[in-house]
């Protein structure tokens, strides 16, 4: 089974229904993986905080939801997360790329990946690294505890998880 399929898998077993999603290359096969899935709903967002508030409204209209999308646009969700999606405690599993690391070939990556963990703790959002194919095995667990407590959390997965770049 590929890690694209173990993750859509995981997200259906936690009835996750609605998925957006913003493209990249990393996340690629997986947003194609979630896209043929007939038990997810599948929105592509133009941006991550449209995406959010997509969101929102599955969560009100009674879907479990998640996001897919790059670090390097977490900064323009900072406004959703904090005045949304925590305020009215709303659970949101946030499968991130996180780009910008070692072996990064796109020098502007980089600069958001200084930024991203240190944002995420500042808005007091549990965060989780997958950097090998095995983390994934926690995805479940993750999924689980997010819709328990009603809070969003942050998946962030590395070029290497993803088999490099």
């Amino acid at each position: 089974m590929s890690i694209n399929e173990k993750i859509a898998d995981t997200l259906i077993e936690n009835e996750v229904g609605f998925i957006t999603t913003v493209p990249c290359k990393q996340l690629a096969g997986v947003i194609e993986e979630v896209e043929n899935r007939p038990e997810i709903h599948h929105v592509p967002s133009n941006k991550e905080d449209e995406g959010m508030g997509l969101c929102a409204g599955a969560w009100m209209g009674g879907k479990r939801p998640a996001i897919i999308m790059q670090n390097t646009a977490l900064g323009v969700t900072i406004n959703t997360l904090a005045t949304l999606t925590q305020y009215y405690r709303m659970p949101l599993p946030m499968l991130i790329s996180y780009r910008g690391e070692l072996g990064e070939p796109v020098a502007c990556q980089v600069e958001m990946a200084v930024h991203t963990k240190a944002l995420l703790n500042q808005m007091n959002i549990p965060t989780y690294h997958f950097h090998k194919r095995e983390d994934a095995e926690e995805l479940d667990a993750i999924l689980k505890y997010t819709f328990m407590c009603n809070k969003p959390v942050a998946i962030l997965t590395d070029a290497t998880f993803w088999g490099g770049y």
